[in-house]
C-alpha cells in the first residue's frame, strides 16, 4: 500500500519548540505576493467556465466573462507592480508563490522578480484541483510546473503549495521529484514541523488562510478593518514571542490589490516596521534555518 498522510491532533502541544530565530527575534513574518493571474481556469484555455470566485463579478455567465476577466488582469497588468514597488522600496523580502503558466504569461514580471531576488515558491502549473488528478497527471503536473519556473525565473524552486488542496499523493510526489527544501500544504500550526514520508524525512512550513486577503472578498469592507485583523494577529503573536516565539505569515494576492485595500498593507507594515526584534524572512530562508537548527 503506498504511503498516506496521517492525521496529528497533537504536533508540539503544550510545549514547542524555540525556534531560536536569527537575532533572538520573537516573531518570523513572511510575507507571500500569489501570483496567479493568467493561470486561472478560462475558456481561453479549453476549461469551459471563466473562474470568477475571487473576483466581485456578480453575474453568472454563460460562457466566457470578459468581467471577471479583466479583474484578473488588473493584478498582473497593476496590483501586481504596486506590491512589488512598495516591497523594493523598502528593501523587505516577499516569497512569489508562482503559478507557472502565469509567469509564462508575464515576461516583465518574471524579470522583475528575478531581479529583486524574490523567494520562489511553487504555486503549480495552473489552478489544478490536485484531489482530482490521477497519481501520473499530478507527477506530470509537478514536472511541467518546476521546469516552467526553471526557464523563467532561472532556477528551480525550493518549496511547494498547492493551489488548491493537494491530494493524497502530493506530498509523496513531491518527495519522489527531489529538490524541494519543503512544501507548505498545511494550515495546522505556527512552527515549521518535520515528517516522514515513506523514510525520508520531510519539512512542512505551514500556511495561513485566515490573514489571506481573500478576506476582502468574505465580507471586510476596508482598508482599516484589515490592518486592525492583521495588527491583532501580529500583536497577539509578538507579545506571546516573548516566551514561546512563532511564525506569521501574511499573503496577498494582486488581483485584489486594489488602492484601498492597499492601504490596509502599508498601515500593517508601517506598524511592523516600528517593532524590533521581528525577523522578516522568505519562506525559503525559514525552511533552510529550520533544517539548520531543528535537525
Amino acid at each position: 500500500m503506498s504511503w498516506q498522510q496521517q492525521r496529528d491532533f497533537i504536533g508540539y502541544g503544550a510545549h514547542p519548540p524555540n525556534p531560536r530565530w536569527p537575532g533572538e527575534a520573537r516573531l518570523a513574518l513572511n510575507f507571500v505576493l500569489n501570483y496567479e493571474e493568467g493561470s486561472e481556469p478560462s475558456i481561453q484555455d479549453e476549461d469551459g467556465f471563466t473562474e470568477n470566485r475571487l473576483t466581485e463579478s456578480s453575474v453568472k455567465v454563460q460562457g466566457r466573462d470578459l468581467a471577471a476577466e479583466g479583474m484578473f488582469e488588473y493584478g498582473s497588468r497593476v496590483g501586481f507592480w504596486r506590491v512589488h514597488r512598495e516591497f523594493d522600496s523598502r528593501q523587505l523580502p516577499l516569497t512569489i508563490f508562482g503559478c507557472a503558466l502565469a509567469l509564462e504569461r508575464n515576461p516583465d514580471a518574471a524579470a522583475a522578480i528575478r531581479e529583486a531576488g524574490y523567494d520562489i515558491c511553487c504555486h503549480g502549473y495552473r489552478w489544478v484541483n490536485h484531489t482530482d488528478l490521477d497519481e501520473a497527471t499530478e507527477r506530470r503536473n509537478i514536472e511541467l510546473a518546476v521546469e516552467s519556473l526553471e526557464r523563467t525565473i532561472g532556477a528551480p524552486p525550493k518549496g511547494w503549495y498547492c493551489r488548491y488542496g493537494p491530494s493524497v499523493n502530493t506530498r509523496r510526489l513531491l518527495v519522489e521529484h527531489g529538490g524541494f527544501l519543503y512544501d507548505s500544504d498545511a494550515y495546522n500550526d505556527e512552527l515549521p514541523y518535520w515528517c516522514d514520508v515513506d523514510g525520508t524525512r520531510h519539512l512542512v512550513v505551514p500556511y495561513s488562510m485566515t490573514t489571506n486577503d481573500a478576506k476582502y472578498l468574505a465580507g471586510i469592507g476596508s482598508g482599516d478593518q484589515w490592518f486592525t485583523f492583521l495588527r491583532d494577529s501580529f500583536d497577539v503573536l509578538y507579545r506571546e514571542g516573548a516566551e514561546a516565539p512563532k511564525m506569521m505569515c501574511r499573503p496577498t494576492p494582486p488581483h485584489i490589490g486594489h488602492p484601498a485595500r492597499f492601504a490596509g498593507l502599508l498601515r500593517f507594515l508601517d506598524h511592523v516596521q516600528q517593532h524590533d526584534a521581528v525577523w522578516i524572512a522568505p519562506r525559503v530562508s525559514i525552511a533552510e534555518h529550520w533544517i539548520t537548527t531543528h535537525q
